[in-house]
C-alpha cells in the first residue's frame, strides 16, 4: 500500500450477527467495517460527515474495491485501519483488516470519494479549502515553496 497521509483504526470482536452459517463474516459486512474505519479517520482529521454537510460539500463514494485474503470469523478480534493516501480533488482511502492476535491480513481494499457541492450537485474540480485546512497538520511542508 502507498504511504499514507494519516491513518485511524478501530478494533472489533466479530459479532454473531455479522457471520453466515459457516461462522465467517458475510462478504458484505467488510464494506461496513471499512465505513466504520473511515468514520474514525474523518473524526481524527476533524472533518466528519456532519462537518462536511455544514461546509456544503458531500463526498459520495464513487469506487470501492475489496480483496478477500482470509476469512474473519465469529468472535475473532480484528483491527480495521483506514489510511488517507490521496486528497487532491478526491479522497482515496486504503483499508486493511488484520487479526489482532496473529497480525495476519484478512482483507484489504480502498474507496474513492469525490467532492460535490451539496446545493448545486456539481462535481468540484478543486480540493475544497476546508479539507486542505483540516489536513494541514498531516501534510509535510514543502520548503521549495518558500
Amino acid at each position: 500500500m502507498p504511504k499514507g497521509i494519516v491513518s485511524a483504526s478501530f478494533t472489533i470482536d466479530v459479532p454473531f450477527f455479522d457471520v453466515d452459517v459457516m461462522r465467517i463474516v458475510w462478504h458484505g459486512h467488510y464494506v461496513k467495517y471499512f465505513e466504520m474505519a473511515r468514520c474514525e479517520l474523518l473524526n481524527k482529521i476533524d472533518y466528519n460527515y456532519n462537518q462536511m454537510e455544514i461546509s456544503g460539500v458531500a463526498w459520495p463514494v464513487t469506487d470501492i474495491r475489496l480483496q478477500y485474503v482470509n476469512s474473519a470469523q465469529f468472535g475473532q478480534k480484528i483491527e480495521v485501519t483506514a489510511t488517507l493516501v490521496e486528497y487532491d480533488m478526491r479522497l482515496k482511502i486504503n483499508y486493511e483488516i488484520r487479526d489482532i492476535i496473529s497480525g495476519k491480513r484478512l482483507t484489504k481494499g480502498y474507496t474513492v470519494q469525490v467532492a460535490v457541492d451539496i446545493e448545486t450537485k456539481e462535481l468540484q474540480f478543486e480540493t475544497p479549502q476546508i479539507l486542505l485546512d483540516k489536513l494541514e497538520d498531516y501534510i509535510p511542508v514543502n520548503n521549495n515553496d518558500q
